[in-house]
């Protein structure tokens, strides 16, 4: 089995969720046999093509900046398409018989996928990670109707579509008439062996942690962009409650992005003193922070699945969400962490103050959340069950009479 995989960003180029994502999944993939090939945007000091654990990996530049970013993605679907269309003669010239399917992640790579599936007949799965939709509460203005047609077509286009919770499921379905025996559900996944830190000595976590705090306080830990979406101005909002039941809590704040009205949110609720906004935050330095943190804290108005929430879970903090989209399916109230009502910060500090005054409770849930962590979201098992439905996708494919009969590899070579 051969996967091209389409994405606009790989690690070390890290936007948003879909990198660590199609890095997980891709080295996931390998393990199982799967041959890899990643086209993605260029990075500052990455290879432009090199083979790393076994994932072959091809970055691309745009031909420039574009005159906004929806240009910019035209741009970058352009070099993705000229760099598949070297790639997909030379791997059928190699093993014409080998199974061969095209895999693109988000609407940022559907012109590129759309046109190779035609160009050689090659099945194309797509994972939709969210829509424009549900990130805005609805359709508004021009932008966002041209997003959403795109989601559209590239689900529409697509044999499969995979989407990571039954949440996103509907919502594909509402947002993007998707059919529902057309998706499949697997979930985002964690290596979690990776929060372990051995060599984070006692010594070096305390001098860590009084960067961001006193020894006596606690500290409520939240990461990702400073946007609405995200709800930290409901994390702010909460807090003065939360101090009012536990006088020693302290926000820890990380993510890039502007967050001046969340600066003077804090002020205006007198709580500037008691929120430390960190910026964004090196991956080295992030993974300490789950270490010397007490609570972690991820209060979305919407998250098609929450994989910030998951990697807490796999480092030992005992998490609070809401019952935004898909968190719910991640973080099991009362098992293995604890939900709130999505916009409501009063049920937000309510739980909070819960794990801050039941240490117990805390420890329970830390326990049962780091045991599902390892038994549904690892890596292997995700990778089983997305091999699974590219097999699916090859048998149906070879039994429908879609491929190519007179294009055979030397004439595509002929063609580039």
């Amino acid at each position: 089995m051969r996967v091209i995989m389409l994405s606009w960003e790989y690690p070390p180029k890290i936007v948003g969720g879909i990198s660590p994502h199609v890095y997980g999944l891709a080295h996931g993939l390998v393990t199982l046999g799967v041959e890899v090939h990643v086209i993605t945007c260029e990075h500052p000091g990455a290879a432009e093509e090199e083979v790393v654990d076994g994932i072959h990996l091809y970055r691309v530049t745009p031909s420039g900046p574009g005159n906004d970013f929806i240009h910019w993605v035209q741009l970058l679907n352009d070099a993705m398409l000229d760099r598949a269309d070297t790639l997909i003669p030379e791997l059928l010239e190699l093993d014409a018989d080998a199974p061969l399917l095209l895999h693109a992640h988000d609407w940022l790579t559907h012109f590129a996928a759309a046109s190779l599936k035609h160009k050689y007949h090659l099945p194309l799965t797509a994972t939709i990670h969210a829509t424009e939709y549900g990130r805005n509460s609805g359709i508004k203005g021009p932008t966002q109707e041209y997003i959403n047609s795109v989601e559209w077509q590239l689900q529409n286009e697509a044999w499969r579509v995979i989407v990571c919770t039954e949440f996103m499921k509907r919502e594909c379905e509402h947002a993007l008439h998707t059919p529902w025996g057309k998706m499949d559900v697997v979930p985002n996944g964690v290596e979690a062996a990776k929060f372990q830190l051995p060599q984070f000595t006692p010594e070096e976590k305390a001098a860590f942690r009084a960067r961001y705090a006193a020894p006596e306080e606690k500290i409520i830990f939240f990461v990702g962009r400073m946007v609405r979406e995200k709800g930290v101005q409901i994390l702010i909002e909460a807090l003065p409650k939360v101090r009012w039941g536990y006088h020693d809590a302290k926000l820890l704040i990380c993510g890039g992005g502007q967050r001046e009205h969340l600066v003077n949110l804090a002020a205006y609720l007198g709580m500037e003193r008691h929120v430390y906004f960190a910026g964004f935050v090196p991956d080295e330095d992030l993974m300490k922070i789950y270490a010397v943190s007490d609570i972690a804290c991820f209060p979305s108005l919407y998250e098609p699945f929450g994989i910030v929430a998951l990697e807490a879970m796999a480092a030992g903090l005992p998490v609070v969400v809401s019952d935004a989209g898909g968190l719910p399916e991640v973080v099991e109230n009362g098992v293995t962490g604890i939900t709130t009502y999505a916009g409501n910060p009063n049920s937000l500090a309510d739980g909070l103050l819960k794990l801050l005054h039941e240490p117990e409770t805390a420890s329970r849930l830390v326990a049962s959340a780091h045991a599902r962590v390892l038994e549904t979201f690892n890596w292997e098992t995700i990778a089983a069950q997305t091999e699974s439905v590219y097999e699916r996708i090859w048998t149906e494919y070879t039994a429908s009479g879609w491929q190519p009969t007179d294009l055979t590899p030397a004439l595509m070579l002929e063609s580039v």
